[in-house]
């Protein structure tokens, strides 16, 4: 068992995601301080062992610092702005991003790092706040492989596995095409469903069949809940997943790789925004049920999101 103790960790940004994924480290007994903007945020983890800290240059003297942000510019600013990790001349030996961001962003970030003999390893990740608390996050990463191999032991304490895909940003097209397969599924999904109730069955015992089933899945399983109570609450909005699918399309553009079942379900997701479905992203199965005809009502029965 890898000695989780051996480097010393900084953590920057505890929104939902980040929060549960630096609760994991502290809690597996890491040596891990934490840095919030908005520091009382953060406070709470003191509980699990983590140190709290007043500004991300306090974690210059890390071996390796995780950042888990909003966007590509709030990396860039965590690391390199007037407190960031780097303003007081030190640097960590790594860099592990599991922020949301493009290629060119994340190549950017990389290359400046490098002038200051750092290594980055794009590390996105699977999963929701939920999903981390259950062990089942998983990770997707990429750049120097000596840098995975150190960092790999923190990243499978996080969730339950991490695949290496190669040098360079190739992390972050493996999570354009995850979430372009999560638009696909999603789609497909709310369909069959629909016409499962159409023809007479009830959503919930259409579902548990399909869960138990070879086309199940842990996604077909979580989602069964919210599809079949009309629970809605975000945990991924319709527009952040049109950002991913367009995302897929422009990268298939460039690759010469013709997607067009992707394209079919981009289209069904800016009509569900058009149409001002501004919950979950599984909202889709209203848009359908109306197509159809279909009027859905909630079904108040108890199932398994296949997380406990």
């Amino acid at each position: 068992m890898a000695n989780l103790k051996q480097h010393k960790l900084g953590w920057i940004g505890i929104g939902r995601m980040g929060y549960a994924m630096a609760e994991r480290l502290a809690k597996a007994g890491c040596d891990i301080s934490v840095w919030n903007r908005t520091r009382s945020k953060a406070e709470p983890l003191a509980g699990s062992g983590a140190t709290v800290v007043d500004h991300p240059a306090d974690l210059a003297a890390c071996d390796i610092v995780f950042t888990m942000v909003s966007t590509g510019k709030d990396v860039k600013e965590v690391l390199f702005g007037a407190n960031g990790v780097m303003s007081r001349g030190g640097a960590p030996g790594m860099v592990v991003d599991s922020t949301s961001i493009s290629l060119e962003e994340s190549a950017e970030i990389r290359k400046l790092l490098d002038t200051q003999g750092v290594k980055l390893l794009a590390a996105p990740v699977s999963g929701n706040a939920k999903v981390i608390k259950a062990g089942k996050l998983t990770v997707v990463a990429s750049g120097p492989r000596p840098a995975f191999d150190t960092a790999s032991p923190y990243l499978e304490a996080i969730g339950r596995g991490v695949s290496y895909v190669g040098e360079g940003e190739l992390s972050r097209i493996a999570k354009i095409c995850h979430n372009v397969m999560l638009g696909v599924v999603i789609q497909n999904l709310c369909e069959i469903t629909v016409l499962a109730e159409k023809a007479g069955m009830q959503r919930h015992a259409f579902l548990d069949f399909l869960n138990k089933s070879v086309m199940g899945s842990m996604f077909t399983a979580y989602k069964s809940p919210a599809l079949t109570n009309l629970d809605f609450h975000v945990t991924f909005t319709p527009p952040l997943l049109l950002k991913d699918i367009d995302l897929g399309l422009s990268s298939g553009r460039t690759y010469g790789v013709p997607m067009p079942t992707t394209s079919a379900a981009r289209d069904q997701v800016q009509t569900l925004i058009g149409h001002g479905y501004d919950q979950d992203f599984s909202q889709l199965l209203l848009l359908q049920a109306k197509a159809s005809g279909l009027e859905v009502k909630a079904e108040n029965v108890d199932m398994s999101d296949g997380l406990s």
